[in-house]
């Protein structure tokens, strides 16, 4: 039976919905399947993974698995390849099965587990559309029984999704669109919860990952994406990138563009991993305020 994860390149899509996911459990190889939920605010993913999880979900944390320590390069660093690497494998990921991953709902953080295993080289990855709530609410089981995966085989080789640093990422918004994943107010530089300083990379277009979904709580159809990014200045031919606080919501940006058909898996949106908590650490570097982008 073809598997809803063997799809063919024209229908490839980097979101997977619930019932789909639930028909392929009976296929083999089946999906290795990570949670990844995480809140800034709280409680911790691994909590509310503690109470209730999909059957055969491993849980792989935010700040320590999908991130280096914090430091110059931002509040969440792209990880060490064999650091990563370890995680992928004791989470079960193997070079030949798919993998899906969900966080709480909007996938914002789903987006960054997303991106780091294709950043190192895995072809079949795929976001659960609408996260751990979409799957309860359409009655999806759940469990609190810990897997114990067999180890995977995932090589991790860095390099197959393009990153820019802070001096790339400044060329970009004054070359092609760069994309601030921010919340409004905080592209504006009204406030700042987190960073050393409020506002945004001068140039760049305010692009809130939030408004990625619709308020159900899936990701918007295709063609809103694209009518949405295209009234950002987003056209196919030109090149764009993606930043946010810490550059895992930005990782969003980069799903949708490619859902939305503007970009591709061979030709994706770049990435400015330090974000702003990066550029905002550095004060030779200048930060543009209000609602225009300076």
């Amino acid at each position: 039976m073809s598997s809803d994860l063997d799809r063919p390149e024209a229908m490839m899509t980097p979101l997977i919905s619930p019932s789909e996911l639930r028909s392929t459990w009976e296929e083999e190889p089946a999906p290795t399947l990570l949670d990844v939920r995480w809140n800034l605010m709280g409680p911790p993913g691994r909590q509310e993974y503690d109470r209730a999880h999909l059957p055969g979900a491993v849980f792989v944390d935010l700040d320590t698995e999908l991130a280096a320590p914090p430091g110059p390069g931002g509040r969440h660093p792209l990880p060490d390849a064999g650091e990563l690497q370890r995680a992928f494998r004791d989470a079960g990921v193997g070079s030949e099965r798919p993998v899906v991953v969900h966080d709480s709902g909007d996938g914002s953080v789903a987006a960054r587990g997303w991106w780091l295993l294709r950043w190192a080289g895995h072809g079949r990855v795929f976001v659960l559309d609408g996260g751990f709530a979409a799957w309860v609410e359409e009655g999806g089981p759940t469990t609190t029984r810990v897997p114990r995966p067999e180890p995977g085989d995932f090589v991790v080789e860095p390099g197959g999704m393009p990153t820019a640093d802070a001096d790339a990422a400044a060329r970009l918004a004054r070359t092609g669109v760069l994309l601030d994943a921010r919340a409004g107010e905080r592209y504006r530089g009204e406030r700042e919860p987190v960073d050393p300083r409020a506002g945004h990379i001068p140039g760049a277009v305010n692009a809130p990952a939030a408004e990625h979904v619709a308020p159900n709580g899936r990701w918007r159809a295709p063609e809103e994406l694209a009518q949405r990014f295209a009234g950002l200045g987003v056209s196919e031919a030109g090149e764009v990138g993606a930043y946010c606080g810490s550059g895992v919501n930005a990782c969003s940006v980069v799903l949708a563009l490619e859902q939305a058909g503007l970009c591709s898996p061979d030709e994706p949106a770049v990435l400015y991993p330090g974000s702003w908590s990066e550029w905002a650490g550095d004060p030779r570097r200048a930060a543009a305020v209000g609602p225009e982008a300076g």
